[in-house]
């Protein structure tokens, strides 16, 4: 179910008829997938709700996809082999958990759907931990060139943990959730995002508005 899947040869991409300059003339804005990045307790989705409310207030068409609703949804694998009956241990080797190997399809996923946004001229705020440099990189080779901006929303793991928003900290430290990123599996920070958000240090209104403003300078808005 994880990755390496071959593409049937009978398979034809349908281009649309209109041009992706005839697109952005009428909609007013270029697709793009923003790529928010960082430890659990970061703040990154709250950033990336931030910023969906100032571009739809301004009239762009924006949309966020969430690490946590993406994996209730679209990447609920386990979930839904572990309903039909086939138990955990089934679940947790079929399905989609949180294994390096899983995290790199969930990931891989998440890129093409944020790809198909981009595509269709919707600017794509993705929250997720994506721990991994080559997994975002992976991503990052999908878009065309300009359409993709990692944003690491960095703040300390000492400020993360106290934070817990969600109590996974607490647990993890206590051996109850495994392979918890910053605990018990690493997290690569990018090397040359396109933007550093330091969350501890700034406000998620300040975050957003920088946010704003580099897709502004990069010619999206």
């Amino acid at each position: 179910m994880t990755g390496g899947a071959r593409v049937h040869k009978n398979l034809t991409p349908h281009a649309g008829r209109l041009s992706a300059d005839r697109r952005r003339e009428k909609l007013g804005q270029r697709g793009a997938v923003v790529w928010f990045t960082g430890l659990s307790g970061s703040g990154k989705s709250t950033v990336a709700r931030e910023v969906e409310a100032l571009l739809v207030e301004d009239g762009r068409n924006a949309a966020v996809l969430d690490g946590d609703n993406v994996r209730l949804g679209l990447n609920k694998d386990a979930a839904l082999l572990s309903a039909a009956g086939y138990g955990e241990a089934a679940a947790g080797r079929f399905g989609l958990g949180f294994s390096a190997e899983d995290r790199t399809e969930n990931i891989r996923r998440v890129g093409e759907v944020a790809k198909l946004f981009a595509d269709n001229n919707v600017i794509a705020l993705t929250a997720f931990i994506s721990p991994f440099r080559a997994d975002r990189d992976l991503v990052r080779a999908l878009m065309p060139k300009g359409a993709f901006f990692e944003v690491h929303v960095a703040a300390p793991l000492a400020v993360c943990e106290a934070r817990d928003p969600k109590g996974l900290y607490k647990k993890a430290r206590a051996g109850a959730v495994g392979e918890f990123t910053g605990i018990a599996s690493p997290y690569e920070p990018p090397r040359a995002p396109e933007l550093v958000l330091h969350s501890d240090r700034e406000t998620p209104a300040e975050s957003a508005q920088r946010v704003v403003a580099l897709l502004k300078r990069k010619g999206v808005l």
